[in-house]
């Protein structure tokens, strides 16, 4: 399975990703048949290098434009700003929407990585990125 990215929206993550640093981002992406349409930042309420929530009344907003632009939930990204750009057992334990997937911010020197993952029923599975360009 492969997600399909256009660079706009790689580059819009991982600004908020960066922005945030040395705190973890989050966020959800949206779209239609694997193809990403749309990145939603979301406040991280916890404000930690290590853990993350979403802001509930942010999230809510998030789910309500997507469901009045015709989109469907795609990914959950957040950022590991210590490292590494996988999952950890704490976000494995917390994957809480089945089928979609989580993409990991991960710093490679100067620069920001990303790999995304399915978490479905503890496994931990990595998904193909297609950049796009548009």
């Amino acid at each position: 399975m492969a997600l399909r990215l256009p660079r706009r929206l790689w580059q819009q993550m991982r600004r908020h990703v960066a922005a945030v640093s040395p705190q973890e981002a989050c966020g959800l992406l949206a779209g239609r048949d694997g193809q990403a349409q749309a990145v939603y930042a979301v406040r991280n309420e916890l404000v930690s290098p290590t853990h993350f929530r979403m802001d509930a009344a942010e999230q809510w907003a998030a789910f309500q434009a997507m469901e009045a632009e015709g989109l469907e939930l795609l990914a959950i990204y957040h950022s590991h700003p210590n490292g590494p750009a996988g999952p950890s057992q704490q976000d494995i334990l917390n994957a809480g929407y089945p089928g979609v997937a989580h993409l990991i911010w991960s710093p490679v020197g100067d620069e920001w990585a990303c790999r995304a993952f399915l978490l479905d029923t503890g496994a931990k599975i990595e998904l193909e990125l297609q950049l796009q360009d548009e």
